[in-house]
């Protein structure tokens, strides 16, 4: 009996063992799983608090593992790709009408009668302002101009208008509301922002009891899916600000005879080319003018010292503009920086003048720019013809040694004479007869244009000179004619010729703060 029972007891055991070999792999996976389980009941405590899956996510990849397709039970079918090792699983849902994937999608689509599949898009948020304002100036009496960027896409796309409504201080006066017009001085130039300048002009005086009020610009983006408005207010006068006898032609008094408005500098400018620009253009044009320039990250300190004295003096005013930097314009925004500059000194000279720092405005000897000046009283705008120099071929007439002590326009006497079809022309006008303007000229003036100037007054143009902060002169040459990488040069003194006058001038007028300039 003790045998049999010792026997049953040996056979349960047989039993037990060959049971646990057979499902020893399904064991070996549940220890494993209760292994991982432990581990991460462990290491949870210890878990970031901004780990985190929620409810949504969670369910999403439960149903990605557990539901095969909602769209289609279509079979699978297992190919092998060519450029892979190991086969891909593909899922071949086609539509039997058009062979497209049946996919879900969203978008706006339809099928036009000619079968084309017609898409639209939607646009969400705002890729560029509507409007940048820079400034607000009173043009007269009634007008008033607003100078700023908009996004070009909008102005090319859609159909942007602009009101204008003057609200008095005083609330017992009645608001007025006239219809803006949108001049675009820069359009074939334009980038992601386009220069606007809007002309307001009411029908009567606006402010006329000078008692304050605001005036509002009424943007409207004209879009087909988002026709936007936006109120902005651009201009505010106070109690008695206005003085409407600046704007009576039969009391002008401008401040200044010439005024120059610059655009935007930038690049790593020349101290020295600039210092030699400033100290002849203030000899040239004489007491009764003003320089305007603006800084568009060119002015380094070295340059600013360039400037200061001609600052303190009250020759010159320096805008910094770095923060249009934002805004992704033609040349750092010149059109915009050009008309602010106009409508802001608009009644402070008789003439303004624009052109580049690396050029300098000149005159047949004998001659005066008050005597040039005077003959083209008439004309609201002329042009200035170029004569463009070398900025590398200098005339070594007084030796090498003496030639690189030379200033850049004394040295450099070099002019190019290849006949081209037309060569750029820059410009000078009256600035009460433009209400917009270019780089180039203004096709926005009241009055006559004169482009014959050429026996009077032309520009020398050392294109690139003033961003070379080193020695200019690459080549030196003795002759009166040369030829230079197939290229014809005639040598011309006119600008070297005054080059002891300016550097007299300089020192009368500043003393010799800037003798010690570098390159």
């Amino acid at each position: 009996m003790a045998k049999e029972k010792d026997q049953n007891t040996k056979d349960n055991k047989n039993l037990l063992i060959c049971f646990l070999w057979n499902f020893s792999a399904e064991l070996k996976l549940i220890l494993m799983a209760l292994l991982v389980l432990c581990t991460l009941a462990t290491l949870l405590p210890f878990i970031p608090s901004s780990f985190s899956i929620s409810a949504s996510e969670l369910r999403f990849c439960i149903s990605r593992i557990a539901a095969p397709d909602a769209v289609n039970s279509t079979s699978l079918a297992v190919v092998t790709d060519p450029g892979l090792e190991n086969g891909v699983i593909k899922r071949p849902l086609k539509d039997k009408a058009n062979g497209d994937t049946k996919r879900l999608f969203s978008g706006n689509t339809s099928v036009l009668n000619n079968g084309v599949t017609k898409r639209s898009f939607t646009g969400y948020g705002w890729a560029a302002y509507n409007f940048v304002l820079m400034s607000a100036y009173r043009g007269g009496v009634n007008s008033f101009a607003v100078i700023g960027l908009s996004s070009k896409p909008l102005h090319v796309y859609a159909h942007p208008s602009y009101r204008c409504e003057w609200v008095p201080l005083n609330q017992s006066e009645n608001r007025v509301l006239t219809d803006g017009s949108r001049i675009l001085t820069d359009w074939g130039y334009g980038r992601v922002y386009t220069t606007v300048v809007v002309n307001c002009t009411f029908p009567a005086t606006v402010n006329s009891k000078n008692s304050g009020g605001t005036l509002l610009l009424h943007a409207t983006t004209g879009d087909a899916d988002r026709n936007v408005t936006d109120s902005i207010p651009v201009l505010t006068e106070s109690p008695n600000a206005v003085d409407f006898d600046l704007y009576d032609t039969n009391r002008r008094r401008e401040k200044y005879d010439y005024l120059y408005c610059g655009s935007s500098l930038y690049g790593n400018l020349s101290p020295q080319r600039v210092r030699e620009w400033i100290a002849y253009h203030a000899r040239f044009f004489g007491e009764k003018s003003h320089f305007v320039l603006h800084d568009a990250g060119g002015v380094q300190e070295e340059v600013l010292e360039v400037l200061r004295p001609w600052i303190e003096l009250g020759r010159v005013t320096l805008h910094d503009i770095r923060d249009q930097e934002r805004f992704d314009g033609y040349y750092h925004n010149q059109f915009m920086v050009v008309n602010d500059c106009l409508h802001r000194y608009r009644f402070d000279a008789k003439w303004i003048f624009f052109f580049d720092v690396d050029e300098f405005i000149g005159i047949p000897p004998n001659n005066t720019i008050s005597s040039v000046m005077e003959t083209l009283e008439e004309y609201s705008q002329f042009t200035i013809e170029q004569m463009p120099m070398s900025s590398q071929l200098c005339f070594s007439g007084d030796g090498a040694a003496r030639t690189y002590r030379k200033w850049g326009f004394e040295k450099l006497a070099y002019r190019d004479v290849k006949k081209v079809p037309r060569r750029d022309r820059k410009y000078a006008v009256q600035p009460r007869h433009v209400f917009a303007t270019g780089v180039h000229m203004s096709q926005n003036v009241q009055g006559k244009t004169y482009h014959g100037t050429g026996s009077l007054i032309r520009y020398f143009h050392y294109h690139g000179s003033i961003s070379q902060r080193r020695e200019p002169c690459r080549h030196l040459f003795n002759g009166t004619r040369i030829m230079f990488d197939n290229n014809p040069y005639v040598l011309d003194t006119t600008m070297r010729d005054v080059g002891l006058a300016v550097k007299t001038f300089e020192i009368r007028t500043i003393g010799d703060r800037l003798i010690r300039t570098r390159q």
